[in-house]
């Protein structure tokens, strides 16, 4: 059924992930195993000053009080449902709000399916979404951080470059500074790409490795991937691929002014996005608050495909960091 759908249209997305849903939430993986009590969920769709119809969701703790706010930023062709379920349920039991959503064109949001015409226009959506949520009143005073993965990563800086210091720190897992040199075409055909791009940006022409092949190690998990049906698994959009590379010139260029606490995650074997730029990150940002976590052998997917255990203590490692960082704020 999924594979012999167009997903070009969020309307053909939607219709897809609401036959799957529970069948996703049922799948013999350690975020959907693990059993929390007292969350509530909400899912909206809403539309934004450009014109989108944006979903979003949000989990929350019943009863208990919130010690912190979360946003979180999905990577290239995923979506906030599916494996996020699972790490926001985990985040929430321990005493945080998490709030996500689609980017134009990725999971149920408005947009051409995989589709950047202008990663800064994204990078406003965001912004534009999660300001409102920062602004309502019940959640005056409460820390906030943003938590970027992949290229939810490279979205998360831009947020903060963008907004300067409204943020009080960002996790960051296997963040797009840079993509890694294996994953990029030859240079002249980069520069021929870069001028058809001009003429034809939505065509998938950019080759392109399977990304769950070398994102996920775990070889059962990286089969399960295929339980993620609207996620976009095709060529990358020529358009994409050159806001993607422009995108992480420019980080790479600013990691400088990078001036919030940071929490980073990066896998050793990581092969998608090379860690040796969240290396220079790490050294080059100029925040005092600051921690680099590497974890030997580890490949891209940290919080998906690595082992049950390794899945847990890097979610750990977030939740410590987030609880100290709460506090402090406190």
């Amino acid at each position: 059924m999924a594979a012999t759908v167009n997903l070009d249209q969020a309307s053909e997305r939607r219709r897809l992930r609401e036959a799957f849903k529970d069948v996703q939430l049922g799948i013999d993986h350690c975020l959907f195993k693990q059993q929390y009590l007292g969350i509530k969920s909400q899912e909206s769709y809403e539309v934004n000053s450009r014109g989108l119809e944006i979903f979003s969701k949000s989990w929350l703790p019943e009863d208990s009080r919130i010690n912190a706010l979360v946003f979180f930023c999905h990577g290239y062709g995923d979506t906030c449902t599916f494996f996020v379920e699972g790490i926001a349920r985990k985040l929430v039991s321990s005493g945080f709000g998490f709030f996500a959503m689609d980017y134009p064109g990725f999971g149920l949001s408005d947009g051409l399916h995989g589709y950047i015409e202008s990663f800064d226009n994204l990078v406003d959506d965001v912004i534009e979404h999660f300001s409102k949520v920062k602004e309502k009143p019940e959640y005056k005073g409460i820390p906030s951080f943003l938590f970027g993965q992949s290229m939810g990563g490279a979205v998360a800086l831009k947020v903060h470059l963008k907004q300067g210091l409204p943020w009080d720190g960002a996790v960051l897992v296997a963040p797009m500074c840079k993509i890694a040199e294996d994953m990029i075409p030859p240079w002249p055909l980069v520069t021929i790409l870069i001028t058809m791009a001009k003429m034809f940006p939505r065509q998938k022409l950019v080759p392109q490795k399977d990304l769950a092949e070398v994102a996920f190690k775990d070889l059962k998990k990286r089969d399960q991937t295929s339980f993620n049906v609207i996620a976009y698994k095709d060529k990358p959009r020529l358009r994409t691929a050159v806001e993607l590379l422009r995108t992480t010139q420019e980080i790479e260029s600013r990691l400088e002014e990078v001036s919030l606490p940071l929490l980073i995650l990066h896998g050793e074997a990581d092969i998608v996005t090379d860690p040796s730029v969240s290396k220079a990150l790490y050294e080059k940002a100029r925040s005092p608050d600051k921690h680099l976590q590497l974890y030997k052998d580890a490949y891209h997917a940290l919080l998906e495909g690595e082992s049950d255990e390794m899945i847990f203590k890097v979610l750990d490692d977030i939740i410590s960091w987030l609880n100290i960082h709460s506090t402090k704020k406190a």
